[in-house]
């Protein structure tokens, strides 16, 4: 497909979607429904500044009852988007960017529109948002879910303000969230393996909301493409372990192969000398496979925050090997085998801050996707 067929749009998931605990919901439903590339996401902790100006391209309806939602939408923006004006803090907003053919109008019509009429729940606004009236059709809350443009242009105008603003506004979110005294929160990292983007599917959502049960915040998301080197440094702690996991299965198999082509029995002490020459060859191999298997396609990268934060996402991820994994963890439901097992988890925070530093989480790969789509310099 030629770039002039292609359209960029965006999906902005609210502070209170995010907040709820809505956002995995909100990203099956945009994989299910459009089928279109996710090409970059970021988190953000909207300024004044940026929340203003975002709301200055808010324009007023062609009739009395779009000008009243637009309005709305515009006040949404200011009050919910700009930081808290009695502490100060900033809230957290998820810009996810789709690419594809009339990207703007699939998103448009998976988001859906605001009415407060709307009981179906056949888009994500109908399901997760709210746009209620009084007796005398006078507002009493709205809460849209979920932001987006309604056209081509303005989606590229709203964009240009994002990006404009991404490397000051976004990125990983350390001083976000408020915590009790007393408690200390970790950081670690969760991979959305490629085996999740395959085709489109709710995959990569149902896992975001299966981890949404730990209570954890997203603080950094990335859509990323490993490279060789990447995930040659990103595994090489498995590498050795492999190695001792092998060589016991190694050298039983070997036994196997030698006795059935030979037909005399093969002493024990031979099969342990078998294990120590076939274990590397078959660790090197798997490991191999591994490194092809994650520099394949693209994975999202996300860095979850909270209390005890490693062991709570291992806990709810489940065994490397799906089989031994216990019922509602991921593994159990979306996994494969010991690769194909639908996400990593960091074992460690300083793991953690290793592995961040590898996919390289403090990278803008949103800004300059933007400044070539529209080809300028922002």
């Amino acid at each position: 497909m030629s770039q002039t067929n292609q359209q960029l749009a965006y999906v902005l998931i609210n502070p209170y979607t995010i907040h709820k605990s809505r956002t995995g919901g909100v990203i099956s439903r945009l994989f299910t429904r459009t089928a279109l590339e996710l090409v970059a996401a970021r988190m953000f902790a909207p300024s004044k500044a940026l929340a203003e100006e975002f709301a200055a391209t808010i324009t007023p309806g062609t009739d009395a009852t779009d000008r009243k939602i637009q309005d709305h939408i515009r006040q949404y923006i200011l009050e919910n988007y700009a930081p808290h004006p009695q502490t100060g803090r900033r809230r957290r907003v998820m810009l996810l960017l789709f690419r594809g053919e009339d990207a703007v109008q699939k998103v448009r019509q998976a988001v859906g529109t605001i009415d407060p009429k709307s009981v179906s729940g056949d888009s994500i606004r109908a399901t997760y948002g709210d746009y209620i009236l009084d007796g005398q059709g006078e507002l009493k809350y709205f809460e849209p879910a979920v932001l987006c443009a309604p056209t081509v242009p303005e989606a590229e105008l709203k964009l240009k303000i994002w990006a404009k603003y991404s490397d000051t506004d976004g990125g990983v979110l350390d001083n976000v969230i408020a915590y009790p005294d007393g408690v200390t929160p970790e950081q670690t990292l969760v991979l959305l393996k490629p085996d999740n983007f395959r085709f489109p599917s709710g995959r990569p959502g149902n896992i975001v909301d299966l981890i949404s049960r730990t209570g954890l915040y997203i603080i950094a998301i990335k859509v990323h493409r490993m490279s060789i080197p990447q995930a040659n440094e990103f595994y090489g702690p498995v590498r050795e372990v492999l190695r001792d996991k092998l060589r016991s299965p190694a050298g039983q198999r070997g036994r196997t192969a030698l006795e059935k082509e030979f037909g005399f029995t093969v002493p024990p002490e031979a099969e342990q000398e078998l294990g120590k020459v076939l274990g590397p060859l078959a660790a090197e191999q798997q490991f191999q496979n591994l490194v092809n298997f994650m520099t394949g396609e693209r994975i999202v990268a996300l860095v979850y925050q909270g209390p005890d934060a490693v062991n709570k996402i291992r806990q709810v991820l489940g065994p490397t090997d799906p089989s031994k994994a216990a019922p509602g963890t991921i593994r159990r439901e979306l996994g494969q085998d010991i690769m194909i097992n639908a996400a990593h988890a960091s074992d460690s925070t300083e793991n953690a801050r290793r592995e961040m530093g590898i996919v390289k989480l403090t990278e803008n790969n949103l800004k300059p996707l933007v400044e070539k789509f529209y080809n300028c310099k922002l």
